[in-house]
């Protein structure tokens, strides 16, 4: 079913558009509930797009790694990252390819569906905490390189890891929960 959709131009650019507008709105929307939670330059206690990012590269693969790419681009130059262009660039790059790096190994390894259909809960916890260590190794790595103050040490390394995973599990709750919500719901309309 996901491959379908991306097989064509349109789909693939809808894909693309999708992760890049749900990144931002959620972007945002995390900034403005964990502003106090924030601890440095780009690492959040809590940090609810990590969960997005997994799960629209999950479903949708190489559009939504460069949606949701674009999206951190437009968000580190003009956010509060200085507007380095190789700085903004490479931060990009690990923000969408960091979850697709997670799920080629995942893919590869430990046996999941493209179609995601034999997705079990242990399963979705490597790739939660797969893409964890990479997405906050390799930005505080990018971060210590580009020479960025007040990052890229090991202690940013471990909030931007707890912020992941917690995002994630956090994000995944209120999917399930939503979800849920809805099939009561309905039930109780008929």
């Amino acid at each position: 079913m996901f491959k379908a959709l991306s097989s064509n131009p349109a789909g693939w650019l809808f894909e693309f558009a999708i992760s890049s507008v749900l990144y931002l709105i959620l972007f945002y929307l995390n900034d403005w509930l964990t502003t106090e939670l924030m601890y440095g330059l780009g690492v959040h206690w809590i940090y609810l797009p990590a969960g997005l990012r997994l799960f629209l590269i999950l479903v949708f693969g190489l559009p939504g790694a460069l949606g949701i790419s674009f999206s951190s681009f437009l968000l580190s130059y003009y956010g509060v990252f200085p507007q380095d262009l190789v700085a903004c660039i490479g931060i990009a790059l690990i923000s969408g390819f960091a979850p697709y790096l997670a799920r080629i190994f995942v893919l590869n390894n430990i046996q999941l569906e493209p179609d995601l259909s034999n997705l079990s809960l242990q399963k979705l916890m490597m790739c939660i905490l797969l893409f964890a260590l990479l997405s906050a190794g390799l930005h505080q790595w990018w971060f210590s390189i580009m020479g960025l103050e007040d990052a890229g040490t090991i202690q940013h390394f471990l909030v931007m890891l707890l912020g992941d995973i917690l995002g994630s599990l956090l994000l995944i709750a209120i999917f399930k929960y939503g979800i849920e919500l809805l099939r009561n719901t309905r039930k109780t309309a008929r």
